[in-house]
């Protein structure tokens, strides 16, 4: 391949990548929002897989695509802008703000009695024996009654934005193209144009 590098990366150079692009993050913004912009499907498809892979992403569990899948199949969306969404929103530098917002969401709707500040008493050592009836009540319920409200909130929001991106970059490209085979017409018809002038 050109421009390959001679030695590969290691184990802890991609992982560094991976939490901190290389190009920073404006540059990996630009790229996701190409990806999504050229996807060969409607601006409703595309949007609702941007909006399931955003939903996805509150909730705690390790299923992420899973579930974004099943979004999509409710709402007609594109699986490859889910997959693309999940990824982008969904990472682990924004894990543990979405993760806490949720817990944090989910203890207000079920008026919990967990401590109003900070992780619940001995999380550290239900999580090493990861007792999942020790997780439930106290960390696993609130993050997955939290994460719908927060999830539905940002995925309409994403939805939003990305048809309506979808729509301009569309009609951006659509404009393009007529302005183009118009040039072209002009060109391979140039005794017309003369022909009309003259006249």
């Amino acid at each position: 391949m050109l421009f390959r590098r001679r030695e590969p990366d290691g184990l802890l150079e991609r992982v560094r990548t991976y939490l901190w692009p290389r190009r920073s993050f404006s540059r990996s913004l630009q790229y996701f929002s190409k990806r999504i912009l050229r996807l060969k499907a409607t601006p409703h498809a595309v949007a609702a897989g941007v909006a399931a892979g955003v939903f996805a992403s509150f909730f705690p569990v390790g299923f992420h695509f899973a579930i974004a899948a099943v979004l999509c199949w409710l709402i007609a969306g594109n699986l490859v802008a889910a997959a693309l969404g999940a990824v982008f929103f969904g990472n682990p530098l924004t894990f543990p703000l979405l993760w806490g917002a949720s817990w944090e969401t989910g203890k207000l709707i079920l008026h919990s009695r967990l401590p109003a500040h900070g992780p619940p008493a001995h999380l550290g050592e239900m999580l090493h024996n990861l007792s999942f009836a020790q997780l439930w009540a106290p960390v696993l319920k609130p993050m997955l009654i939290g994460a719908i409200p927060l999830g539905l909130a940002f995925g309409v929001l994403f939805y939003a934005i990305t048809r309506w991106g979808m729509n301009a970059f569309r009609e951006q490209r659509r404009k393009r193209l007529a302005e183009r085979a118009a040039r072209h017409e002009q060109s391979s018809h140039p005794s017309a144009s003369i022909g009309s002038t003259a006249r």
